[in-house]
Order: structure tokens, then C-alpha cells, then sequence
């Protein structure tokens, strides 16, 4: 099958930039092959190949990736790797109980194999820690959410802490929050730092890496999976797709995935005045209690003394749009920045980006055998950094045939949910996100 569309996301990989000096790989040229071809070079994909490596030390495992590792969706969201409910779809993010406490579960088993990668690879604390985060409320909306979310927590037997207006300005040294909820257990990465170790690792374990090598075409070919790029061509017995919601480039899950970008703003480095200006603790992150809401978060060491927004959303089936569409984000980023921070209101923003996101309409991500031979995790649901670690372990389980009471879990979820046809489901979805995006008010 030919693949239609490549992957894009506009703006700079802001991550990758501040991680500074990142390792070098080629793209393939000529014809290789491999025991196990995993495609895409994501959460996902790093997590397969490790599994995989972990699992058989002598099969010859192939990654690649269509652009730089870190420079597509993986390198361009918060950070936030979430351990607790938090279902885009869902008001309060919060569902049933009994769904919930096993979320959790999966959530923390992927956690774990992170922090595991972490200490093997030898990474350093700012590139992954288990830091918590706060639910932030800058309304009384925000607030009486907060307050329904820590009881779900509470009925979970989940630690938290709700803070008054005071100790958020002691975080992040503003009064514009009313109140926050803390929750311990939510890993935060530098998603540059994180790829550039993991990548590392992976190679030094003799892992064959590519990159800006997009494949092309795939195809069986007799007993073997042939997939072509622009340079050259990989014959595998197995492939793993982790391309998130590319996978409907490659003729899979077609309609039945939801294709939006969000967008992020980071300042310049803030000046030793600034910092002082601002007060609050020197890293710090963010989630809104309005799913529709500012993520707002701080960050230190590696790259400076800096903040980013993320909100705003760009509904794109086609999984394209224009960077010019950055301009759009520039008026409601500055705004959130400038009424949570006024006494920075002068700093500028050095970068700003969309990621591409990936979403169904049950929540379920794409996840399986496609064909013999041929598997897939994808569809993350806007929890790439701990849904596509999870999967991407689990997806190569499946592939090597190792049983696990996770892997079993989500085998037993049913398949993405059609959509309903275009342009009624555009038309639609933005419609609800308009309307959501004007409801958040402040917390936007």
C-alpha cells in the first residue's frame, strides 16, 4: 500500500532545540534487513524497541523515523506524563470507578518503565522526575471542579492535597489562581532531554537507528514486510507501526480517528531580575481544571528560566495545516501569559509550535495485529508521553508473544468508534470547541 500524506507539525521543535547537542543518526540508504522494523520513533516507538530489546537480545531490531527523533508530536507537548484520570472528553476528565482504578494501574506500570529507562540510560532528573503536578483553578468553576475531582480521588483512595489561593502564589508566584489541586504521582519530562538519552541507549544497545527516512510504501512480499523510503528499503519479518494518528495515512482506521493540533508558546529566558520579579518555586507545571483551559508551566536548569502556555485547538482530518495558522495562537497565548503574570508582561515569546494529537470517539486507542505480521499503537488519546510509553511496551509484548495482565487489558478493548461523515463531523467539532475554548473563560 502506498502511504498517502507524511506527518507535519508547524513550528520549531522547541524541546529538542533546548536540549542542546543531540545524537546523529543517518537515513537509510539502500536495502537493509531486519528482524522487527518498528516505524516511528515516538514514545511509542522507543518503548518497543526497548521492550523488544529486553526480551530478545539477539534479534535485530530497526527504528525509524520520517523525520529527527524529538522533531514531530513526541517533542512538542507539556511534559506531563498523567498517572490519574484525565479523559479529554470527559468536563471533569474523570469516568467510572472501576475503569478509572485500572487507568491508573496501566498508567503507573508505564510510569515505571520510564523511570526504569531513565536510571538505565542514566538520565538526568530534569529530563524525567516524578514531580506531581497541580490542577489549577482560576474560577469558581475551576474550584467547585477541583472539588468534584478530589472526591472521585478520594472514592480512588488516591493522595491529593487542595491549595488555597495563597500557596498557588507561592508556586508560581501569581495570585490569578483561586486554588489548585496537588497530586503527587504525575512523571515530568524535558521531552528533548528524555529522546536524546533514551535514543542514546537504545543505539548503545545495538539497536539500528534512521531518521528522516519516511517510509513510502509497505507491503507483504511473500514472507516478509517490505517497506520502501526515498533512499532505500527495509525488508523485516515483523513491523510495528507507532505513528499515532499517521496510521490513516497507511489505510488504517480510516474515519475513525480524530486528527487536532494544539499549540504551545514558550518565552525567552528570563533575567536574573525576572526570576526575582516573579517569586514562586523555580519549576513548576500546570494543568487546567478546565480540560479546554491554559496548561501553563515552568521550567529551569537546561535551556534557562523559562514558561510555556499550550492551549488552543485547530480540528485538521487532514492532518495538515498551514504555519501560518501559528499566528492565530500568538493573541491568546500572549493573553493568558500576560493576565497570570503581569509583572512579566514585557518578556516576549521566543518559540511557538502545534503537535499534532490523536483522539477516538470511546477513548480507546488503535492497538493490535493488523495483519500477520503487521502491528500497531497508536492513537494516544492526548496522553502520548504515558499512553504511547504503556503501548509501545505492550505492542511489543504482542509482537514477540509474551502474555501480560496489562496486554491482556487492552486487547480487550473494543476498536475506535466510526465518525460521523464530513463535513458534519468538522463542522460539528469545531462548533463544541468554539463554544468550550469561550466557556473556559478565565481558565483559559
Amino acid at each position: 500500500m502506498k502511504v498517502s500524506t507524511l506527518p507535519f507539525d508547524p513550528g520549531p521543535p522547541v524541546w529538542k532545540i533546548l536540549a542542546g547537542e543531540f545524537p546523529k543518526f543517518p537515513c537509510i540508504d539502500g536495502d537493509i534487513r531486519t528482524d522487527v522494523a518498528i516505524v516511528g520513533a515516538g514514545f511509542a516507538g522507543v518503548s518497543a524497541a526497548r521492550r523488544l530489546r529486553q526480551l530478545d537480545s539477539s534479534i535485530r531490531i530497526t527504528l525509524i523515523e520520517a523525520r529527527h527523533i524529538c522533531d514531530g508530536s513526541s517533542g512538542r507537548n507539556s511534559g506531563f506524563m498523567i498517572d490519574l484520570p484525565h479523559n479529554l472528553g470527559a468536563a471533569d476528565y474523570v469516568g467510572q470507578l472501576e475503569n478509572d482504578i485500572r487507568q491508573i494501574k496501566l498508567s503507573r506500570h508505564a510510569i515505571e518503565f520510564a523511570r526504569d529507562a531513565a536510571e538505565q540510560y542514566q538520565m538526568p532528573k530534569e529530563a524525567f522526575d516524578v514531580a506531581g503536578k497541580v490542577n489549577a483553578a482560576a474560577t469558581q468553576t475551576g474550584l467547585k471542579h477541583n472539588q468534584e475531582y478530589a472526591a472521585h480521588l478520594t472514592r480512588l483512595g488516591e493522595s491529593h492535597e487542595i491549595l488555597d489561593q495563597d500557596q498557588m502564589h507561592e508556586i508560581c508566584g501569581s495570585r490569578y489562581y483561586l486554588g489548585g489541586l496537588y497530586t503527587p504521582g504525575n512523571g515530568v519530562i524535558k521531552p528533548g532531554m528524555y529522546f536524546s538519552s533514551f535514543a542514546r541507549g537504545l543505539h548503545q544497545s545495538d539497536i539500528d537507528i534512521f531518521v528522516h527516512s519516511p517510509v513510502t510504501r509497505l507491503a507483504k512480499v511473500g514472507s516478509v514486510w517490505r517497506l520502501e523510503t526515498p533512499q532505500g528499503s527495509i525488508e523485516a519479518d515483523k513491523v510495528i507501526l507507532t505513528v499515532n494518528g499517521h496510521i490513516e495515512s497507511f489505510g488504517y482506521f480510516r474515519r475513525r480517528l480524530m486528527h487536532l493540533y494544539l499549540f504551545g508558546s514558550m518565552t525567552r529566558r528570563l533575567t536574573p531580575h525576572e526570576v526575582k520579579t516573579l517569586g514562586g518555586m523555580p519549576s513548576w507545571g500546570f494543568t487546567p481544571a478546565d480540560s479546554l483551559g491554559s496548561t501553563v508551566r515552568r521550567i529551569t536548569d537546561t535551556g534557562g528560566d523559562r514558561i510555556v502556555i499550550r492551549n488552543s485547538v485547530a480540528w485538521s482530518q487532514s492532518r495538515s495545516i498551514s504555519n501560518s495558522h501559528l499566528t492565530k495562537v500568538v493573541k491568546p497565548h500572549d493573553h493568558a501569559f500576560r493576565r497570570r503574570f503581569p509583572q512579566l508582561a514585557h518578556v516576549e515569546m521566543e518559540y511557538r509550535w502545534g503537535g499534532l494529537l490523536c483522539l477516538s470517539r470511546n477513548a480507546v486507542p488503535a492497538f493490535g495485529e493488523l495483519e500477520p505480521g503487521l502491528y500497531c499503537a497508536c492513537c494516544q488519546n492526548g496522553l502520548g508521553v504515558c499512553q504511547g510509553t504503556l503501548h509501545g511496551k505492550l505492542i511489543a509484548q504482542l509482537a514477540y508473544g509474551q502474555e501480560s495482565d496489562e496486554l491482556n487489558y487492552v486487547m480487550r478493548q473494543p476498536t475506535p468508534k466510526k465518525l460521523p461523515p464530513q463535513p458534519f463531523f468538522s463542522i460539528g467539532a469545531n462548533a463544541v470547541t468554539r463554544w468550550g475554548e469561550f466557556r473556559a473563560g478565565k481558565e483559559r
